[in-house]
Formats: C-alpha cells, sequence, structure tokens
C-alpha cells in the first residue's frame, strides 16, 4: 500500500509517499480503507521531534514509527474473525492509538476503540476532522465549562480551536475568540461572542478577565495569563513545555488559579469510543459542524505539513487518499 513515511526528524520535506506493507486485521481488529486523514499539530511535533519532550513518545534519536496520523475516516475493508460489530462495506471514523499509521491506504484499529459508523449526512474528509476528542477533554474534563462562565480560546480558528467555540456554544459559555482577522468571520459564525485580531490587538492588555483561558497553540503562557483568570480559574494548554510541567502540579496545590497541561491521545480506548460517540451525536443533531481547511492529496504530503506550519489556519487540513 502507499503511505506517508518518514525514517528521521526534520521539516516537511523528511515525509515522503512510499510503499509499505498493508496490515492485517487480528481477530478483534477491522482493517479500513482510509479515504481521509487529519494532519494536526501533533503530527507536525512528531515529524519534526520538536518540542524534544515529543520525543519521548515517538523514540528519542529516531522515530519509532515511520507512518504518523491518528484521525482516519473510510471504509471497512476486512474483519477479524471474533470481530461482530463491523462489517466489510461499513463507512467508518475514528481515531488510531499511539500506534500512529493513519496516512496510509489502509490502517488497523480495535473494533471497541475509537471508531463508529460515519456521522449522517458527512463524507469522509467532513467526519475525520471530528475525531480528534482534544477540545472535548479539556473543556468538559479539565475545564468543567458551563453555562455562564467566560472563555477565551486563543487560536480559535484552528482544528482545535474551531472545535473548541462550537463546543464552548454548547455548554452555554460567553466566548472570545483569539486568532486573526482572516478567521474572525469563521469563529462568529461557529459560536464566537467576541473576537480578538492578535495581530491588532493583545488580549493579554484589554482588561477582561475569564474563568478558562484554553491556550490551544501554546502560543502564550501561564505567567502571562495569569492576571486575566478569576478566582478559581484555568490557564489550560496543549502544547508541553518545562514551564507547565512544572507549573501544573504546583498550582494544584498553591493558590486559587491552576495551570492545566492534558495529552488526550494517552486516554484509554474506551473512553476515546465514547468521546466519539458523543461528537457523532452532536454533529447529527448540528450541534457542531466540520470545518475543513484545506485537502491535500497524499502524493504532496510534504506540502500539507507546509501548510500546518503556516499561522492563520482556518479549519483542519485533510490528507486525501482516493
Amino acid at each position: 500500500m502507499r503511505a506517508a513515511v518518514r525514517t528521521t526528524y526534520g521539516p516537511p520535506e523528511v515525509v515522503h509517499e512510499a510503499d509499505v506493507d498493508t496490515p492485517v486485521p487480528g481477530p478483534n481488529q477491522v482493517l479500513v480503507r482510509v479515504h481521509a486523514a487529519t494532519v494536526t499539530a501533533a503530527d507536525s511535533a512528531f515529524r519534526s521531534g520538536t518540542p524534544r519532550f515529543a520525543r519521548l513518545f515517538s523514540g528519542l534519536r529516531r522515530p519509532k514509527k515511520s507512518v504518523l496520523g491518528s484521525e482516519f475516516a473510510g471504509e471497512v475493508s476486512a474483519v477479524g474473525a471474533a470481530v461482530t460489530r463491523y462489517a466489510v462495506g461499513d463507512k467508518v471514523f475514528g481515531a488510531t492509538d499511539l500506534g500512529l499509521g493513519a496516512h496510509a491506504e489502509y490502517v488497523c484499529v480495535k473494533e471497541d476503540g475509537a471508531i463508529a459508523t460515519l456521522p449522517t449526512g458527512l463524507g469522509y474528509a467532513e467526519a475525520v476532522t471530528l475525531a480528534d476528542g482534544t477540545a472535548l477533554v479539556f473543556l468538559r474534563d479539565h475545564a468543567k465549562l458551563h453555562s455562564g462562565q467566560s472563555i477565551l480560546i486563543n487560536g480559535a480558528s484552528g482544528s482545535v480551536g474551531a472545535q473548541a467555540v462550537q463546543l464552548a456554544r454548547h455548554f452555554g459559555a460567553d466566548i472570545t475568540a483569539v486568532c486573526s482577522g482572516a478567521g474572525a468571520e469563521l469563529v462568529t459564525r461557529l459560536g464566537a461572542d467576541r473576537v480578538a485580531d492578535y495581530t491588532r490587538t493583545d488580549f493579554t492588555k484589554e482588561g477582561r478577565t475569564y474563568d478558562v483561558i484554553f491556550d490551544v497553540a501554546g502560543a502564550s503562557s501561564y505567567g502571562r495569563c495569569r492576571r486575566l483568570l478569576k478566582p478559581g480559574g484555568r490557564y489550560l494548554t496543549t502544547v508541553p513545555s518545562l514551564a507547565i510541567m512544572v507549573q501544573a502540579p504546583w498550582t494544584a496545590v498553591v493558590g486559587n488559579r491552576r495551570a492545566v497541561i492534558a495529552f488526550t491521545g494517552l486516554r484509554p480506548a474506551a473512553a476515546k469510543a465514547k468521546d466519539l460517540a458523543l461528537v457523532k451525536e452532536l454533529a447529527e443533531a448540528g450541534r457542531i459542524v466540520a470545518v475543513v481547511d484545506q485537502t491535500i492529496p497524499l502524493v504532496r504530503i510534504a506540502d500539507a505539513y507546509r501548510h500546518l506550519d503556516r499561522q492563520g489556519k482556518r479549519g483542519t487540513t485533510v490528507l486525501d487518499l482516493p
């Protein structure tokens, strides 16, 4: 099968299309013919090996896995002998575990893992944008966001940010979205109450305070944002750094404002499956929508990473495997 492969850390050019062995499903696995996969910030970190913290998962000196990619959407091509939930021909979407491997024509996943049938009315490219549970886990489990609270989402027009805006609206929060001017119309349509264009204003100097600050891209810091938090407020970030790794446990026991870092990809498969079912339900009810930034073919995988590394993205970068 064809796949996006890399054997060393580095810039987008280290990833290229190549032939690799097609996986064979085990007794409790399904083999999915991938039609669409996401290219995410996590993929970019594992590709480049930066921040260095990422190498604890991907390999200290060189990558452990040659094929990246976690979220996928496609069609069941084969099933293991013990599989009962899915059949050949089922259209599905979901996420792999830390084995990655979704940037390929085929991927194997456990039938009781993070996999579900496609939401009604969505195609592969749309469905795959909803498979990442990062925003849901941060806002529901770590922020415990609820109606009447205020949240600032820094990096609101990107893939995780766009979902975070919609989920914050679902939870009933007042939303300030920080993004470039090019993304203002999008985040407003998704539910933001106000937009701060980071190219023109510094949100830390606006004088507003929030119950939650979700720094999706790690573009700010707890130190800069602490005074913007209300008593009991929480600063959340998806990007690991030495500072946040010290601040998170320290603020959990000292003071009334918290710094939080979480690694949502390490959740148990059962938790991922439950979250996927919820996201599917919200999508079918029209509470959240798919936001596709660009669809890029597998043969141009390096271009997908170049696009991902640029600022001003609007939605999710999708890898097309026709």
